[in-house]
């Protein structure tokens, strides 16, 4: 009598697995299937093993979700660019123009001439060859970007597309960096976020920003993010010197790097087991260094101790002035009528940006993020103490606690994304075709 076997279920196979439905292999047949490759053929060799091990560390250390922040900062560059490119037709300068001017002198405007200035002639240097230029306020930007601006040159030789290439690089190393502290805030303050990655959230708040476009051009703004967000993350991880020495870095950029500093020792000050770190105390200083290097190079060649800001006050108002003095004028120049339209309306934004960081720090110091607070209370000290405000809009991109808070508020209420989308898009269009078309000041 013969016996039937029963018929297989699917969760019979399931279990059984499917290398057990295959054919046994015959005497002598090993078990390993047979790649089928053409005669002749061999494998390619194994490359360099370090080379190997480096580029697997690296792709190790991004994560998923770092591959979609980076492919939403390439959508966002790709944005820009496409309305640099359109804005360089739509507003060349000559109503009977047939051809736009050149796409890359759309980001030649405003500060990059400094830059590039310093970069190839140094703080005192011109076109001549003598050491001696007439005036014009370049010692208000520190050195950072135009000695790393100079070293790029040496491989890429326009000035413009290493100023390009440097911003592009510095804002991915940024965006990383930025959905690493939102997901290290957010994970150990609200628990396991059930909207998706925080870390996604807040770098799309700070790319949809109005200002996002600071971030594209051959500015500072994104080689100090690049900096001051590692340091931030570094700090936040108990790794002091390395933090120390980002803030440095930091420091050669801009004078924000000093607040970045003073955040940095707040938090060490603040932060548990003070005892096992004192060894790094000295490290803290170490972001000072270059701001005291600077003060004394500028009052070696002017004998002014004080060259930096005295450039700051000639060039833009920056003279001191009591924040209820600075907010009066800032009102006056913005409703008064006595400005261009387009100074008056830039003008409107600074009120508007100074409010909206007047209510981050009272939400920092309400939720009792004293590091954070610190940094934000530095800045808009110093940026509302002059004459009027002036270029706080744009330090919006450095407040990198203002878009860990809006992502913490949408993995609650997903709405808000919605909103901000409808309602910061058409803003930072609108700016990002001012300032490639020249028009950024009125």
């Amino acid at each position: 009598m013969s016996v039937v076997p029963a018929p297989r279920t699917r969760e019979a196979e399931a279990e059984v697995g499917p290398h057990r439905l295959l054919p046994s292999p015959g005497r002598g047949e090993s078990r390993r299937p047979r790649e089928h490759r053409p005669r002749g053929h061999r494998p390619p060799a194994p490359g360099p093993g370090p080379a190997r091990s480096a580029a697997h560390r690296l792709l190790a250390s991004v994560s998923a979700n770092d591959r979609t922040v980076l492919a939403l900062y390439l959508l966002t560059r790709a944005g820009i660019w496409i309305t640099a490119y359109c804005t360089g037709w739509l507003f060349t300068g000559d109503g009977r123009a047939k051809e736009a001017p050149p796409l890359l002198s759309r980001w030649e405007q405003w500060d990059w001439s400094y830059f590039v200035r310093i970069a190839q002639y140094g703080y005192f240097g011109g076109p001549d060859g003598s050491g001696s230029a007439p005036p014009d306020n370049r010692e208000a930007f520190f050195p950072g970007l135009p000695l790393l601006l100079r070293v790029v040159h040496t491989v890429v030789p326009d000035w413009t597309v290493a100023g390009l290439l440097i911003s592009l690089v510095a804002g991915a190393v940024a965006v990383l960096a930025l959905a690493r502290i939102a997901r290290l805030h957010l994970a150990t303050t609200e628990g396991v976020p059930g909207q998706g990655d925080p870390g996604e959230h807040a770098v799309f708040f700070l790319l949809l920003s109005p200002c996002a476009v600071f971030l594209a051009v051959g500015y500072t703004e994104a080689l100090f993010l690049a900096l001051a967000l590692p340091a931030w993350l570094a700090a936040k991880k108990g790794r002091w010197p390395l933090a120390a020495v980002l803030a440095c870095c930091a420091t050669t950029v801009r004078i924000s790097g000093l607040f970045v500093a003073a955040a940095l020792a707040v938090e060490f000050l603040t932060a548990t087991g003070l005892r096992g770190r004192l060894r790094a105390l000295p490290w803290l200083a170490l972001p000072a260094v270059p701001a005291l290097a600077y003060t004394w190079y500028l009052h070696a060649r002017t004998g002014d101790w004080m060259a930096w800001k005295h450039a700051q006050e000639r060039g833009w108002y920056r003279q001191f002035h009591t924040p209820w003095e600075a907010w009066r004028n800032t009102w006056d120049s913005a409703f008064s009528h006595t400005q261009t339209t387009g100074y008056a309306l830039m003008f409107r934004a600074e009120l508007i940006a100074m409010v909206v960081g007047l209510l981050l720090l009272a939400r920092l110091l309400q939720r009792r993020r004293w590091p954070e607070a610190v940094y934000i209370a530095l800045t808009l000290w110093a940026l509302g103490t002059s004459y009027w405000y002036m270029s706080i809009p744009r330090a919006t991109l450095l407040w990198w606690p203002l878009w860990i808070g809006l992502a913490r508020w949408t993995l609650h209420r997903p709405w808000i994304r919605t909103a901000y989308v409808c309602l910061s898009a058409p803003l930072m269009t609108v700016l990002a075709v001012a300032f490639t078309s020249g028009r950024w000041a009125g």
